[in-house]
């Protein structure tokens, strides 16, 4: 019993994650999560919980629905990267390499394209090409926070070198000549 495989792989696990997501968007694409449905649960919601009125519950409602968009595809960005990730080994990386972030950029851009060419079909929906361009925004922030995560912010150190996530390196010394490249 000590040595079963696991029922699914590491690899299977993120792609599950990612499909999850992806089926989770599709389903508040619909005409159910419409900006018309959500107002009716939401303005009670925000009415009894912060006291917003009438009158200042369109923008609310408009930024709760912006942020979802972001969130949305952020995450979605970030389990897409994951996914590649595990799928696709890219020598000397394996941790972050602009390869998976490229891929999921791309492909949270797509889902977004097709999310909001969707909802330009469906009576209770608009297709937004600004939708678009948030979605994709915040799929590239998502990928600039991974780097930033996976890589580690370069801090300077006392000798004037540099660290990477605990990885010196440092200065040629100056009596030596420097390397040509060519």
């Amino acid at each position: 019993m000590g040595n079963q495989r696991p029922l699914l792989s590491e690899t299977s696990k993120t792609w599950i994650a990612a499909l999850l997501w992806l089926t989770l968007i599709a389903i508040e694409s619909s005409g159910t999560f419409s900006s018309e449905n959500t107002g009716r649960f939401l303005y009670p919601f925000l009415h009894s919980l912060f006291g917003v009125d009438l009158f200042h519950f369109p923008t609310w409602h408009f930024l709760l629905r912006k942020t979802g968009h972001v969130i949305g595809y952020g995450c979605l960005s970030i389990l897409l990267f994951r996914a590649w990730r595990a799928t696709i080994p890219v020598a000397h990386h394996d941790r972050w390499s602009l390869v998976w972030a490229r891929i999921a950029f791309f492909m949270t851009a797509l889902v977004a394209s097709l999310d909001e060419w969707h909802q330009s079909f469906l009576p209770s929906r608009t297709g937004s090409i600004r939708d678009v361009a948030l979605d994709s925004a915040a799929a590239i922030v998502a990928q600039a926070l991974l780097y930033l995560v996976l890589k580690g912010w370069r801090t300077p150190t006392c000798e004037g070198a540099s660290t990477w996530e605990g990885n010196s390196t440092t200065r040629e010394p100056e009596n030596q000549p420097a390397a040509i490249v060519k």
